[in-house]
């Protein structure tokens, strides 16, 4: 351990999170753990095509099933009005366009439109009778047309998926300056044009969705147990769906196991749960298994584009123009489209001042599960299209891709940076950021090193992302935290920020102990309590530490300043008299000394802080060094660096944690993630572990993790966020470290995923070629 690593002291215990003794001793309380008298059990009939009309569906066989208590299909749904969810896609498109948002019935009524939508549930006594009787189900079915790829699904004559999406375009936007742009490229020295397929992943996070919905016939409140990345992100898309007020929807939760944005939306099993949970006025519970995880949890990522680059002779960026297609699946998540209309204008720019800037974005609707954002939130495919071009335009100009990005990086001297698309970047040190980099990956010695690998026949490859991101700026008006006091000195900490892992409980505990001056240890953090009516946004891009974690200092400063004038009256002294040190009160006026806890004995000792902050833009430079066996494809990821400007770091061995998964992440996807469907079907051919390769402990070896920062200036604390970084950087670092290796042979620019047989093949045509 170094000076960034800190133990805690936990019943004895030293270890690196507070969260993490009682989470190895298997006291973590899951979606899934929750038990409620008298519970029922859900199970679900899912569509087995892509595309069809419902015949007819018959129950009968079901209902007389043992166990069984109901069985509900989209005519129930359609009756219960929980038809439209909630859309998040209200800002205006090109000419003024309103996005197009299709209806979607909890429980497939008519249509169904991917394989995997619910078509039907059956509540029973127990689990394994509610599946059983689900099988039972007969539906007829008359096959529709099928469109899987998003290019194929905007063409004309393409089978329709909703007739109010025609020609399955759900939305469209331009941004930047199209005359700028024409005239840079007319006058370019070099032009650089890629068509880069972003994959359609499956975020996978490690517990699987389980919902567990309560019905108080009296009140007419529903308590819906979730897996959330914050509970009112998920009462507000609920009241949408249902219509029932939020004061109605008690959303609790605990413990939830990885999220990666799956957990934000309110998916239709949740609402469909409702139903029977007042129909039955019995607690209904379902939990997913990982098949109905592959096809019904939302995908992430599935962007398609077509990115231009234009130079002068010196390789200045003139201009830079895309072509992006988003395939958002047979329907539209709150958040889904959202992502990668906002984000990727952002920082369409990337870390470089190129002055001309132009992109065309559409939506497009497939015969698929639906998609959402996914860590980074297109962030990532932006970063991604970017350095893929410089890396590019750099071999194609035979400049050094190092020296290529030092000439087009904006400047230190330059923050505030305002962007040709209006985004202001607060403050950061690319050309810091880089050499730190470059001097950790020994960029110096690679020629040596590859000359090596040469001897050893193997193909090596160095390849470099410098990157910014915007974290995000939230939904709600503000954020709060809630502090009370015990009577022992103790304090819990109220957050509606959700943690699905990224240590909550141990950065929250360690400002707010650094701002009352004791121990971390002592302060307990809850998370998604309705009960205490916090306003908040939920975790998510990268923005919990800027938003709530900042609170948590405002609120422990407001709990001095509420509690100073209590103290001065047990004392006898006026306020001013009054300092405060490490949970202790005193005054030269009187020899007492009062604490937080023996105040918070004689009255109850609460505050609230709050605040409200923006994005602010973290970025870094990852470089990955890889050998390829030219006899098999396969690659080795060799080295890997990561020099990130997070703003002030408040927990190191958290930074590495975030940065670890993050990066394993992005290897996976450039190196095998990817959801296949059958053209013809629309069949799922990817819908288990054994058909997607998730990344394993044994590709990645260590990363050298290291950080070049600059204190942010949005929030207080200098914090930046860094928990979608890694996923950010390594999506380019990794594919240009690969082309850098297949590049000497000829081999022409390959997309993700860059699996070995891809490799293995193109190695093989490019010695043919020769």
């Amino acid at each position: 351990m170094d000076q960034h690593h800190h133990l805690f002291d936990v019943g004895g215990a030293h270890v690196a999170r507070l969260e993490d003794l009682r989470l190895i001793k298997g006291e973590g309380c899951y979606a899934a753990d929750w038990k409620l008298p008298n519970q029922a059990h859900a199970a679900f009939l899912r569509a087995d095509r892509a595309h069809a009309k419902i015949v007819s569906v018959n129950t009968e066989a079901a209902r007389k099933a043992k166990g069984v208590l109901g069985v509900y299909t989209g005519t129930d749904a359609f009756s219960a009005g929980y038809v439209k969810p909630l859309s998040m896609l209200t800002f205006a498109g090109k000419d003024g366009m309103k996005a197009r948002i299709p209806d979607r019935v909890v429980l497939a009524h008519g249509r169904v439109r991917f394989v995997g939508e619910t078509v039907a549930m059956v509540v029973a006594e127990t689990a394994l009778q509610a599946q059983d009787a689900a099988e039972l189900i007969e539906v007829e079915y008359e096959e529709l047309p099928v469109v899987v790829a998003p290019e194929s699904a905007l063409a004309d004559g393409a089978p329709q998926l909703h007739d109010n999406v025609p020609g399955n375009l759900a939305f469209e936007q331009e941004a930047g300056d199209a005359a700028a742009v024409a005239a840079a490229f007319a006058k370019a020295a070099h032009v650089t044009k890629l068509k880069l397929d972003c994959t359609r992943v499956a975020p996978s996070p490690m517990e699987p969705r389980a919902c567990l919905v309560g019905y108080d016939a009296g009140s007419g409140a529903y308590t819906i147990h979730v897996p959330v990345q914050g509970i009112n992100m998920m009462r507000m898309q609920i009241a949408t769906y249902t219509g029932v007020p939020d004061d109605k929807l008690i959303i609790k939760a605990r413990d939830v196991g990885g999220g990666f944005g799956q957990r934000s939306i309110a998916y239709t099993e949740y609402v469909a749960l409702m139903i029977a949970a007042k129909a039955l006025n019995r607690p209904v519970k379902w939990v997913a298994t990982r098949s109905e995880a592959f096809m019904s949890d939302s995908h992430g990522r599935a962007n398609y584009i077509t990115a231009e680059l234009a130079l002068d002779k010196d390789g200045t960026f003139l201009a830079m123009k895309l072509d992006w297609i988003a395939d958002l699946g047979a329907y539209l998540h709150p958040a889904g489209p959202v992502s990668p209309m906002r984000n990727p204008v952002t920082c369409l720019n990337g870390v470089y001042k190129t002055p001309a800037l132009f992109g065309r974005w559409r939506v497009a609707l497939t015969n698929t599960v639906p998609v959402s954002a996914y860590r980074g939130a297109a962030r990532p495919e932006i970063a991604y299209t970017i350095e893929r071009l410089v890396d590019e335009s750099a071999a194609q100009m035979n400049i050094d891709p190092a020296e290529l990005r030092r000439r087009n990086f904006i400047p230190p001297q330059a923050f505030p940076y305002k962007t040709p698309t209006g985004s202001v970047y607060d403050i950061a040190d690319f050309p810091g950021v880089l050499a730190k980099a470059l001097k950790l990956a020994d960029v110096a010695g690679f020629a040596k090193r590859r000359a090596d690998s040469e001897k050893r026949g193997l193909l090596r490859g160095q390849g470099m992302a410098t990157v910014i991101e915007n974290s995000g700026a939230g939904m709600f008006p503000k954020d709060e935290i809630r502090l009370e006091v015990a009577a022992d000195g103790n304090i819990t900490a109220y957050s509606v920020s959700h943690s699905q892992g990224q240590g909550h409980e141990t950065t929250f505990a360690q400002i707010i102990g650094d701002g009352l001056g004791i121990p971390a240890e002592r302060i307990k953090l809850r998370q998604g309590i309705a009960e205490q009516g916090l306003i908040g946004n939920h975790t998510g891009g990268s923005r919990t530490i800027v938003g709530a974690g900042t609170v948590c200092s405002i609120a422990a400063k407001k709990l001095i300043e509420h509690a100073t004038p209590l103290a001065a009256e047990q004392m006898g002294v006026e306020p001013s008299q009054v300092t405060y040190a490490n949970g202790v009160f005193q005054s030269t006026e009187s020899e007492r000394k009062i604490t937080l806890g023996e105040l918070a004995a004689k009255k109850p000792l609460t505050v609230t802080g709050e605040g409200k902050f923006g994005s602010t833009f973290p970025n870094g430079c990852h470089i990955a060094e890889v050998e390829i066996d030219p006899q098999t494809g396969v690659t080795d990821v060799v080295s890997y660096v990561t020099v990130d400007d997070c703003g002030t770091v408040i927990n190191h061995t958290i930074v590495e944690g975030q940065m670890h998964g993050a990066v394993a992440q992005g290897w996976g996807q450039i190196f095998g993630e990817n959801i296949v469907y059958d053209p013809e079907t629309g069949q799922l051919l990817t819908g288990s572990f054994a058909d997607y390769p998730m990344p394993k402990a044994g590709w990645i070896r260590d990363i050298t993790i290291a950080d070049h920062t600059t204190f942010g200036t949005i929030s207080p604390l200098g914090v930046k966020g860094m928990g979608e970084s890694g996923c950010t950087a390594s999506l380019g670092a990794l594919a240009n470290a690969v082309m850098n290796a297949l590049r000497p042979l000829g081999v022409p620019p390959l997309d993700m995923p860059l699996t070995a047989h891809k490799l293995w093949q193109a190695i093989a045509a490019a010695k043919k070629g020769h």
